[in-house]
C-alpha cells in the first residue's frame, strides 16, 4: 500500500549479499565467488532505489587474489558512486581473499569468534621424485622456455624454482597490504606486524583495528539505521531446473564438480580449524 502513497515516508532498507565459499574461476557447474557470477547481484543491491546501506556477509577462507580484488573493486565504484555506506558481517572466517572482500566495506563487524587476517599469500604443491625413483618411472618434460616447468612435482624441488615462486608472490602480497592499508587507514595498529599472514580471533581483530567491532547484522543494522529497517537478501538468479539442483546440461558433471568444490572448501577451511 506504501509505494501508492507518495508522501508516506518508506522505512530505510538494506540489500544484504551473501559471500559465502571459496574465491576463484569456478565454472557453470561449480559455481564459485568470483566477478563474473557476483555481478548481478552486487550491481542489484546498489541500484534498488536508494538502499540506507548495503551488507555483505562473509565467511570465506580466500582463494584467488585476482577475483577477490575484482570483486572487492566493483564493490567500492558502486558504494563511491552512489555514496552508500557498506558493512561487512564476518561470519566463522575471513581470511586472506575473504579479508580482501571485508576490506571492500567501510566497517567490519565480526563475531566474538570469528578468525580475521591471514594477510599474506600462497603456494602449496606436492614431490614425487622418491616415489618416482621407487618404481622406475622416467619422467620426461621437453619445453620451450627454461621456467615453463617450474615447481614440477615429479622432479626434487630447486632453489631457483623457489626463488621464482617468491619473486611471483611479493606483488600480490604487495598488493593486498596496500588494499588493506587504503581502506582500513588509521584504524590499523602501528605496533604490530598485521601483514605476516597471522589470524586474530574477534576482539582481538578489532583491537589491532582489523575490525570495527563485534556486532551480528540484524541487531547492529537495527542500531544504525532503526528497529524497521528491512533487509534484503540479494540472491543469485537461478533457473527453474537449477532451484531443484539439477543442470539441464550434464547432471553427472554437476554432481562431480560440486563435490570437488566441496573439497577445495573443505580444504582451505581446515588451516583454521574449521
Amino acid at each position: 500500500m506504501r509505494k501508492f502513497i507518495p508522501f508516506l515516508k518508506k522505512p530505510p532498507f538494506v540489500p544484504v549479499i551473501r559471500l559465502s565459499g571459496s574465491i576463484g574461476g569456478g565454472s557453470r557447474f561449480s559455481p564459485a565467488l568470483n566477478d563474473a557470477a557476483l555481478a548481478p547481484q552486487i550491481e542489484r543491491a546498489f541500484a534498488r532505489g536508494k538502499p540506507a546501506a548495503v551488507a555483505l556477509v562473509i565467511n570465506s577462507p580466500g582463494g584467488s587474489a585476482v577475483q577477490s580484488s575484482l570483486i572487492a573493486a566493483r564493490i567500492r565504484r558502486l558504494a563511491d558512486e552512489k555514496n552508500i555506506p557498506v558493512h561487512a558481517f564476518v561470519e566463522d572466517v575471513a581470511a586472506s581473499g575473504g579479508y580482501w572482500l571485508a576490506c571492500a566495506a567501510d566497517n567490519i563487524w565480526v563475531d566474538d569468534s570469528s578468525m580475521v587476517g591471514s594477510i599474506g599469500v600462497i603456494f602449496a604443491s606436492f614431490g614425487f621424485p622418491d616415489l618416482m625413483a621407487k618404481h622406475g618411472v622416467e619422467r620426461r618434460v621437453h619445453t620451450a622456455g627454461t621456467s615453463k616447468s617450474l615447481a614440477d612435482p615429479f622432479l626434487p624441488e630447486k632453489p631457483a624454482d623457489v626463488a621464482r615462486l617468491k619473486a611471483l608472490q611479493e606483488p600480490i602480497h604487495a598488493a593486498f597490504i596496500a588494499h588493506v592499508k587504503r581502506r582500513r587507514g588509521q584504524r590499523l595498529s602501528t605496533t604490530t606486524d598485521l601483514f605476516n599472514a597471522d589470524i586474530w580471533v574477534g576482539q582481538g581483530a578489532v583491537d589491532l583495528g582489523l575490525a570495527d567491532g563485534v556486532a551480528h547484522l540484524v541487531p547492529k543494522l537495527k542500531s544504525l539505521y532503526g528497529d524497521k529497517v528491512a533487509l534484503q537478501v540479494i540472491g543469485e538468479r537461478k533457473s527453474f531446473l537449477q532451484r531443484f539442483g539439477l543442470n539441464a546440461g550434464n547432471f553427472g558433471a554437476s554432481v562431480a564438480a560440486g563435490a570437488l568444490s566441496e573439497a577445495e572448501d573443505r580444504a582451505l577451511l581446515s588451516r583454521y580449524g574449521l
